[in-house]
């Protein structure tokens, strides 16, 4: 990186950021892919299986386990022989990890666990994301850090790394699960050769050495009476006083590196602020667009985005408190039933408690199971703070007429950059709309210097259950960690749905509107719903049809729409100049479709062309 050599940017999604750090530090990876940290443990197979080389010099070692819990029992084998290994999971799969993790932590051995966080079954499963799982993983003694965008992913795990072979702690490094772990970003990618200058060669050959070997034999694994398991317990202390310390320094190393700045806590927000709010994870990006709104229009509030969270620096967090600050809302994404309140919230009342300093700190409860959560929430959390008698334990995000905890909502924020192109489309799961649009982001994102950002929103059935596709388009990076409320340009792939769902909810004054139909213009007459067509002319939407199915038949490609819809997309939302457009995505099918031979691209480009004329 640096100023002389060219930066690599490319539009990936969270795991990758993940996964590409990961493949560098490790001899070894033991997986068990679980939802939604699949794709982690999936690439570094492919990339072992390709040849890729890490650090080292070498191919990763991969191996599939028949459990988590066989995964973290093969990564605590392979770090006793002074292999460096990391592994990937979430949710149950994390809660299957947790009695190795505290032999792991216990025998201070140096790893990186990537956990794309996501609710745990209790009344329900959901496959969505939250914080139940690293928060029920926090008294390991693992150490923790969490990261809110693509870019944080990547350039955390790589502190996470560093600071790991320093320190002789483990990390958990945690992203939320979905929102983060699928959302597809522009960001610049760290090339394998910069990182062995930051790394602690010493570290490295220290955990090498402590490798189980009949010529050097040492203790480990003992069983231990009253008289000395509480002292000899306290004797980690030392090692976890240090963690804090080391990982501030080593993100000055990637800051310096990257031009990123990073912190143990970040400040966002006016110096002078007098309430803020405090959190981790993709939330954190959506409270930072909410601050800057309101600071716009005369607000004086502030953001504090905890980086890492385990062990907590009391020291760290005050530094990063404005000295004007009179009241702070905690915001945690879990819920532990039963308690006082959540474990953020919890710890920041406590470092108030210790310093006997007088704050009054609220806590709230935000975005489980993958809840939206946008500025407009922000907002009310805000508006919370202002309060005589401000809520505590109170959510936000749903309507709660049960217990009455949650916030009202105000009217609608809209905190997005200016000239932010937003698209969304329903599509039916394995009809080719996400793979249609992921092509897209990366033409996009690759091939001009606009920033992107894609996110997908599927139901739990995936294959056959609705797909909605949330497309953004900027000039300037994208934190708006939410599905899209108003839209420039929606596009609806199933017919079936005009009357299943309110399709142009939120759509923008002039927008487009395109259907994939065979009706004429009678049947449409009859067909579209009333309210559909009152919006189409309240809000004078220039309204496109095609007859995608009946294309694809013709040219053989069968019930794949996708690539006539990608094209009509390039044509009629002006992201880019359509000739450029269709000239990258002609280019891009060449390169998908390549290895199934020459009929099939030809088929492809066929159906762009057809897809121009026949809007």
């Amino acid at each position: 990186m640096g100023d002389t050599k060219q930066k690599i940017w490319k539009s990936v999604d969270g795991n990758t950021a993940a996964a590409h750090v990961a493949y560098a530090f490790s001899d070894v990876s033991a997986i068990y892919p679980i939802t939604p940290s699949s794709p982690m443990g999936e690439m570094i197979d492919a990339w072992s299986a390709q040849g890729r080389k890490n650090i080292f010099d070498q191919q990763v070692k991969v191996a599939e386990m028949q459990s988590e819990g066989g995964a973290s029992g093969a990564i605590h084998g392979a770090l006793s022989t002074g292999a460096f290994c990391s592994t990937f999971t979430a949710s149950q799969g994390l809660l299957l990890m947790i009695p190795n993790m505290y032999k792991i932590s216990g025998e201070l051995m140096p790893t990186v666990f990537h956990v794309s966080a996501r609710a745990i079954a209790g009344q329900a499963l959901s496959i969505f994301g939250d914080h139940q799982d690293v928060m029920a993983a926090r008294a390991t003694g693992f150490a923790m850090i969490a990261s809110g965008s693509i870019q944080e992913i990547m350039d955390l795990a790589l502190v996470a790394h560093l600071s790991t072979i320093r320190a002789s702690i483990p990390f958990v490094s945690f992203f939320d699960g979905f929102r983060s772990s699928h959302e597809i970003q522009k960001i610049e990618m760290l090339d394998y050769d910069d990182i062995p200058p930051l790394a602690d060669w010493k570290g490295i050959k220290r955990h090498r050495e402590r490798a189980l070997n009949p010529e050097k034999p040492h203790l480990r694994g003992t069983a231990q009476n009253p008289d000395i398991y509480f002292q000899i317990n306290e004797a980690a202390n030392k090692f976890y006083q240090r963690v804090p310390k080391i990982v501030e320094e080593e993100m000055e190393k990637v800051s310096k590196l990257t031009g990123r700045n990073y912190h143990l806590f970040d400040y966002i927000g006016d110096p002078n602020a007098e309430h803020i709010v405090i959190m981790m994870g993709s939330g954190a990006e959506a409270a930072e667009e909410a601050v800057n709104y309101l600071n716009k229009n005369g607000e004086k509030v502030g953001l504090i985005k905890v980086r890492l969270f385990r062990p907590f620096s009391a020291e760290h967090f005050l530094n990063a408190v404005p000295k004007t600050v009179k009241r702070i809302a905690v915001l945690d994404r879990t819920k532990e039933n039963g308690a006082f309140g959540e474990p953020l919230y919890l710890d920041i009342c406590s470092v108030y408690q210790n310093r006997h300093k007088d704050m009054l700190v609220v806590g709230g409860r935000y975005g489980l199971g993958s809840k939206d959560f946008t500025p407009t929430m922000a907002k009310a959390v805000f508006d919370n703070l202002k309060l005589n008698k401000p809520k505590n334990n109170f959510t936000v995000g749903i309507e709660d007429d049960v217990t009455f905890t949650s916030l009202p909502m105000g009217e609608l924020v809209d905190a997005s950059p200016e000239g932010l192109v937003q698209c969304k489309f329903w599509g039916l799961g394995g009809d080719g709309t996400v793979g249609a649009n992921k092509d897209a982001i990366k033409i996009i994102g690759d091939n001009t210097d606009m920033y992107v950002q894609g996110y997908f929103a599927y139901d739990s059935k995936k294959s056959g259950g609705i797909t909605i596709s949330h497309l953004r388009f900027g000039k300037v990076p994208i934190q708006s960690t939410y599905l899209i409320n108003r839209a420039d340009y929606i596009a609806c792939h199933n017919p079936s749905y005009v009357d299943k769902y309110d399709l142009l909810e939120g759509i923008k004054e002039d927008g487009v509107f395109v259907l994939n139909v065979p009706w004429t213009l009678e049947e449409m007459e009859k067909y579209l719903p009333n309210s559909l067509k009152r919006t189409v002319a309240e809000k004078k939407l220039k309204f496109y049809t095609i007859d995608a199915v009946k294309i694809a038949e013709e040219i053989g490609l069968g019930g794949r729409i996708n690539m006539i819809m990608q094209t009509v997309f390039f044509k009629l939302a002006n992201v880019i100049p359509v000739d450029e457009a269709i000239t990258y995505l002609k280019k891009a099918i060449e390169k998908t479709y390549g290895k199934k031979g020459k009929d099939i691209v030809e088929m492809n480009w066929k159906a762009v062309d057809a897809a121009l004329d026949k809007i």
